[in-house]
Protein backbone atom coordinates (compact mmCIF):
# COMPACT_ATOMS: atom_id res chain seq x y z
CA UNK A 1 0.00 0.00 0.00
CA UNK A 2 1.37 3.39 -1.01
CA UNK A 3 2.38 5.84 1.72
CA UNK A 4 0.90 9.29 1.15
CA UNK A 5 0.95 12.72 2.77
CA UNK A 6 -2.25 14.15 4.21
CA UNK A 7 -3.89 16.80 2.03
CA UNK A 8 -2.62 19.66 4.21
CA UNK A 9 0.95 18.32 4.32
CA UNK A 10 0.88 17.60 0.57
CA UNK A 11 -0.05 21.24 -0.10
CA UNK A 12 2.76 22.43 2.18
CA UNK A 13 5.24 20.05 0.54
CA UNK A 14 4.38 21.42 -2.91
CA UNK A 15 5.35 24.90 -1.66
CA UNK A 16 8.66 23.51 -0.40
CA UNK A 17 9.28 21.77 -3.73
CA UNK A 18 9.04 25.10 -5.55
CA UNK A 19 12.08 26.24 -3.55
CA UNK A 20 13.94 22.97 -4.16
CA UNK A 21 13.26 23.40 -7.86
CA UNK A 22 14.85 26.85 -7.64
CA UNK A 23 17.90 25.34 -5.93
CA UNK A 24 18.09 22.77 -8.71
CA UNK A 25 17.89 25.52 -11.35
CA UNK A 26 20.80 27.22 -9.56
CA UNK A 27 22.92 24.06 -9.81
CA UNK A 28 21.75 23.44 -13.38
CA UNK A 29 23.02 26.88 -14.41
CA UNK A 30 26.39 26.24 -12.74
CA UNK A 31 26.79 22.94 -14.56
CA UNK A 32 25.82 24.47 -17.91
CA UNK A 33 28.46 27.16 -17.43
CA UNK A 34 31.07 24.49 -16.64
CA UNK A 35 30.03 22.51 -19.72
CA UNK A 36 30.38 25.62 -21.87
CA UNK A 37 33.80 26.28 -20.35
CA UNK A 38 35.07 22.72 -20.84
CA UNK A 39 33.63 22.39 -24.34
CA UNK A 40 34.88 25.67 -25.78
CA UNK A 41 37.63 27.09 -23.57
CA UNK A 42 39.51 24.06 -22.25
CA UNK A 43 41.56 21.35 -23.96
CA UNK A 44 39.31 18.49 -22.81
CA UNK A 45 35.88 17.95 -21.28
CA UNK A 46 35.76 15.94 -18.04
CA UNK A 47 31.95 15.78 -18.20
CA UNK A 48 30.05 13.45 -20.54
CA UNK A 49 26.60 14.63 -19.48
CA UNK A 50 24.56 15.80 -16.50
CA UNK A 51 21.22 14.56 -15.19
CA UNK A 52 18.87 16.41 -12.84
CA UNK A 53 15.95 15.23 -10.75
CA UNK A 54 13.53 16.39 -8.08
CA UNK A 55 12.05 13.71 -5.85
CA UNK A 56 8.32 13.20 -6.25
CA UNK A 57 6.00 13.58 -3.23
CA UNK A 58 5.44 9.80 -3.36
CA UNK A 59 9.17 9.11 -3.24
CA UNK A 60 9.65 11.58 -0.38
CA UNK A 61 6.80 10.01 1.60
CA UNK A 62 8.22 6.53 1.03
CA UNK A 63 11.68 7.53 2.25
CA UNK A 64 10.30 9.22 5.36
CA UNK A 65 8.27 6.10 6.10
CA UNK A 66 11.29 3.78 5.65
CA UNK A 67 13.25 5.93 8.10
CA UNK A 68 10.36 6.00 10.60
CA UNK A 69 10.11 9.80 10.36
CA UNK A 70 7.04 12.00 10.59
CA UNK A 71 5.12 12.18 7.33
CA UNK A 72 5.19 15.98 7.13
CA UNK A 73 6.64 18.60 4.81
CA UNK A 74 8.77 20.05 7.61
CA UNK A 75 10.15 16.60 8.44
CA UNK A 76 11.16 16.13 4.79
CA UNK A 77 12.90 19.51 4.76
CA UNK A 78 14.69 18.78 8.04
CA UNK A 79 15.81 15.21 7.45
CA UNK A 80 16.14 14.64 3.67
CA UNK A 81 19.15 16.17 1.93
CA UNK A 82 18.56 14.53 -1.46
CA UNK A 83 15.19 15.98 -2.49
CA UNK A 84 17.01 17.88 -5.26
CA UNK A 85 19.75 15.97 -7.04
CA UNK A 86 22.34 16.32 -9.78
CA UNK A 87 24.24 13.43 -11.35
CA UNK A 88 27.45 14.22 -13.21
CA UNK A 89 28.75 11.51 -15.55
CA UNK A 90 32.48 11.63 -16.32
CA UNK A 91 34.55 9.82 -18.97
CA UNK A 92 37.29 8.68 -16.57
CA UNK A 93 37.68 8.04 -12.86
CA UNK A 94 40.30 10.76 -12.45
CA UNK A 95 37.78 13.33 -13.75
CA UNK A 96 35.56 12.72 -10.72
CA UNK A 97 37.90 14.26 -8.15
CA UNK A 98 38.56 17.17 -10.51
CA UNK A 99 34.86 18.00 -10.88
CA UNK A 100 34.40 17.71 -7.12
CA UNK A 101 37.30 20.12 -6.61
CA UNK A 102 35.87 22.62 -9.11
CA UNK A 103 32.45 22.63 -7.46
CA UNK A 104 33.90 22.89 -3.94
CA UNK A 105 35.91 25.93 -5.03
CA UNK A 106 32.74 27.95 -5.75
CA UNK A 107 32.66 30.37 -2.84
CA UNK A 108 28.88 30.60 -2.41
CA UNK A 109 28.42 26.83 -2.15
CA UNK A 110 28.78 25.32 1.31
CA UNK A 111 29.69 21.63 1.59
CA UNK A 112 27.33 19.93 4.05
CA UNK A 113 28.48 16.37 3.40
CA UNK A 114 31.10 14.56 1.34
CA UNK A 115 31.29 10.79 0.86
CA UNK A 116 33.83 9.00 -1.33
CA UNK A 117 32.27 5.67 -2.33
CA UNK A 118 34.95 5.20 -4.98
CA UNK A 119 37.88 4.86 -2.61
CA UNK A 120 35.55 3.17 -0.08
CA UNK A 121 32.78 1.37 -2.00
CA UNK A 122 29.59 0.28 -0.28
CA UNK A 123 29.36 -3.45 0.60
CA UNK A 124 27.06 -3.90 -2.42
CA UNK A 125 29.86 -2.70 -4.71
CA UNK A 126 28.28 0.73 -5.30
CA UNK A 127 30.80 3.36 -6.37
CA UNK A 128 30.19 7.08 -6.72
CA UNK A 129 31.31 10.39 -5.21
CA UNK A 130 28.61 12.17 -3.22
CA UNK A 131 28.53 15.83 -2.22
CA UNK A 132 25.69 17.70 -0.57
CA UNK A 133 25.89 21.45 -1.11
CA UNK A 134 23.91 24.15 0.61
CA UNK A 135 22.78 26.24 -2.35
CA UNK A 136 21.67 29.89 -2.07
CA UNK A 137 18.37 30.96 -3.61
CA UNK A 138 17.79 34.67 -4.02
CA UNK A 139 14.05 35.37 -4.04
CA UNK A 140 12.27 38.69 -4.45
CA UNK A 141 12.26 39.50 -0.74
CA UNK A 142 14.46 36.92 0.97
CA UNK A 143 17.30 34.44 0.65
CA UNK A 144 16.89 30.69 1.19
CA UNK A 145 19.61 28.06 1.39
CA UNK A 146 18.68 24.48 0.56
CA UNK A 147 20.63 21.23 0.12
CA UNK A 148 21.28 19.75 -3.32
CA UNK A 149 22.94 16.35 -3.65
CA UNK A 150 25.58 15.97 -6.38
CA UNK A 151 26.64 12.46 -7.42
CA UNK A 152 29.72 12.17 -9.64
CA UNK A 153 30.57 8.88 -11.36
CA UNK A 154 31.77 7.32 -14.60
CA UNK A 155 29.43 5.93 -17.25
CA UNK A 156 30.26 2.39 -16.18
CA UNK A 157 29.50 3.17 -12.53
CA UNK A 158 26.23 4.78 -13.57
CA UNK A 159 25.20 1.75 -15.65
CA UNK A 160 25.93 -0.55 -12.70
CA UNK A 161 24.05 1.66 -10.21
CA UNK A 162 20.98 1.80 -12.47
CA UNK A 163 20.91 -1.98 -12.82
CA UNK A 164 21.46 -2.56 -9.10
CA UNK A 165 18.66 -0.10 -8.25
CA UNK A 166 16.23 -1.92 -10.57
CA UNK A 167 17.14 -5.29 -9.04
CA UNK A 168 16.80 -3.97 -5.47
CA UNK A 169 13.42 -2.41 -6.31
CA UNK A 170 12.15 -5.60 -7.96
CA UNK A 171 13.09 -7.72 -4.96
CA UNK A 172 11.96 -5.03 -2.46
CA UNK A 173 15.40 -4.81 -0.82
CA UNK A 174 15.49 -8.59 -0.32
CA UNK A 175 17.78 -9.47 -3.22
CA UNK A 176 18.83 -13.14 -3.60
CA UNK A 177 22.37 -13.76 -2.39
CA UNK A 178 23.65 -15.11 -5.70
CA UNK A 179 22.41 -12.01 -7.55
CA UNK A 180 23.94 -9.65 -4.98
CA UNK A 181 27.24 -11.55 -5.33
CA UNK A 182 27.13 -11.31 -9.12
CA UNK A 183 26.49 -7.57 -8.98
CA UNK A 184 29.38 -7.12 -6.56
CA UNK A 185 31.69 -9.05 -8.89
CA UNK A 186 30.57 -6.86 -11.79
CA UNK A 187 31.29 -3.73 -9.74
CA UNK A 188 34.86 -4.91 -9.14
CA UNK A 189 35.39 -5.63 -12.84
CA UNK A 190 33.89 -2.26 -13.80
CA UNK A 191 36.31 -0.51 -11.44
CA UNK A 192 39.22 -2.39 -12.99
CA UNK A 193 37.99 -1.49 -16.48
CA UNK A 194 37.66 2.20 -15.54
CA UNK A 195 41.27 2.16 -14.30
CA UNK A 196 42.54 0.49 -17.47
CA UNK A 197 40.66 2.93 -19.71
CA UNK A 198 42.17 5.85 -17.77
CA UNK A 199 45.62 4.36 -18.29
CA UNK A 200 45.04 4.00 -22.03
CA UNK A 201 43.88 7.61 -22.22
CA UNK A 202 47.03 8.76 -20.41
CA UNK A 203 49.19 6.80 -22.88
CA UNK A 204 47.36 8.31 -25.84
CA UNK A 205 47.72 11.82 -24.43
CA UNK A 206 51.45 11.34 -23.91
CA UNK A 207 51.84 10.02 -27.47
CA UNK A 208 50.15 13.13 -28.93
CA UNK A 209 51.85 15.74 -26.71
Amino acid sequence: MAVLFSNDEFAKLKEHLVLYRCALINMTTRMEILLEDFSNLQDSNPIEHVKYRLKSPESIASKLHRQSLDLTADSAKKHLADIAGVRVICPYTKDISYIAKVLKSQSDLKVLSEKDYITNPKPSGYRSYHLIFEVPIYLSNTEERLPVEVQIRTQAMDFWATLEHKARYKYQDDMPGHLAHELNECAIKISELDDRMSLIQDIVNIAYD
